[in-house]
């Protein structure tokens, strides 16, 4: 079976998986069958932590030594919601007009059977590679990001592994593939701001202490001023205030507490720590005199930036030699896993198109799908021919 035609087939046998976050469903077993049967070492980890629920992930390799090459991904998919709405069943994988339907399709199973299938194919072209490679896969991601990802790079580190740059499938493309590869993401943090006042009668306000006019007065604090001026790679960080909450249903009763919570997406500019002591600031100074209390809900989503380089610059060859496009570097979106792949190796995130992504009638092209294994095989080649950073 040819690289496209096995891309295809391995997207197939994965949406039929429903590995709904945290389950594995086999999806991993599907992976780890076809590695195997390249040759490949594998193993399968599963991590667990109080209050988190057990994570199956899969570690696979080939070779040794450098440079040392690194796919990643996750299995695990959102729930499907409304299955009535679904014009095909979200974990039948039916393929209509070009396209195969499911849940995963394009976050992530596509990206993943793309890669598998891309690696297959070289080793039966030219063996193994000069120097190594490895695929870290969690079922983890759409999750807590607790058990996956992160506790298999540790795993990897204790037993002497040593990666040189990594490729994410995530789904990239806007519009068409080949339009956007993502060299960083922006960080992510929640919070809540809680003022307390005295409840008391509004006829008698010298008795009481109004929180909504403070609440108010640190909600148009925290909106009005800019946290930066962005950067060459990003736009300025973002807050924005998505609830102001005082639970009063009497017009006459000054209330007792009022809350607003709100989400930061932050550029490289800030690390976690940083932008808590910045807004905390922030916060103190609209409330004044108020009592008030800032939580910050945990978070493990942090920025990062993978300098353009040689191997952006490699990548990007390679999507322009099978596409025809010339991609852009960007860092918009939400968070992923390269979020902690960066402190072990430079990574780039580049897979299928994001429009059908988390919705109903998810789907892929296959010929996006064919497209993308030809370019992480093209990439494969450059990479173990010298053609690196």
């Amino acid at each position: 079976m040819t690289g496209s035609s096995l891309a295809v087939a391995l997207t197939r046998d994965l949406i039929r998986c429903p590995s709904v976050t945290p389950q594995d469903a086999g999806a991993l077993a599907v992976i780890e069958a076809a590695l195997q049967s390249a040759g490949f070492e594998t193993h399968r980890l599963r991590f667990s932590e109080v209050g988190t629920p057990d994570v199956d992930n899969l570690f696979a390799k080939m070779g040794t030594g450098r440079p040392h090459l690194v796919f990643a991904g996750h299995t695990d998919v959102v729930p499907a919601g409304d299955i009535a709405r679904w014009r095909h069943d979200p974990f039948a994988a039916d393929i209509v007009d070009g396209r195969i339907y499911g849940r995963g399709a394009s976050d992530m199973k596509g990206a993943i059977a793309a890669f598998v299938a891309a690696t297959i194919d070289y080793i039966h072209t030219h063996g193994a590679p000069n120097g190594a490679i490895s695929f870290l896969i969690t079922g983890d991601e759409e999750g807590p990001s607790i058990n996956g990802t992160n506790k298999m790079l540790d795993w990897a580190r204790a037993r002497g592994e040593h990666f040189d740059h990594c490729i994410v499938g995530e789904p990239t493309n806007v519009e068409t593939l080949g339009d956007t590869i993502k060299i960083g993401r922006r960080g992510s943090l929640n919070g809540v701001i809680k003022v307390l006042g005295k409840q008391g009668h509004v006829a008698y306000p010298h008795r009481a202490a109004n929180p909504a006019p403070v609440i108010a007065r640190i909600v148009a604090a925290l909106s009005a001023q800019p946290l930066d001026a962005g950067t060459a790679h990003f736009d300025r960080s973002n807050l924005e205030v998505t609830s102001i909450d005082i639970g009063n249903p009497a017009v006459n009763v000054i209330p007792a507490r009022a809350q607003a919570q709100f989400n930061v997406r932050f550029n490289d500019l800030w690390t976690l720590e940083t932008l808590k002591t910045h807004l905390l600031a922030m916060v103190e100074e609209a409330a004044g005199d108020a009592a008030v209390e800032l939580e910050f809900m945990p978070s493990n989503a942090v920025s990062f930036l993978t300098q353009p380089g040689d191997f952006s610059a490699l990548v990007s060859r390679a999507v322009t030699e099978v596409t025809g496009v010339t991609p852009e570097l960007s860092t918009s979106g939400g968070t992923s896993d390269a979020r902690f792949i960066i402190r072990e190796c430079p990574a780039l995130e580049f897979g299928l198109t994001n429009e059908t992504i988390h919705a109903v009638n998810e789907h892929a092209r296959l010929a996006d799908i064919d497209a993308l294994c030809a370019i992480y095989r093209r990439i494969i080649e450059a990479y173990f021919s010298g053609a690196r950073a």
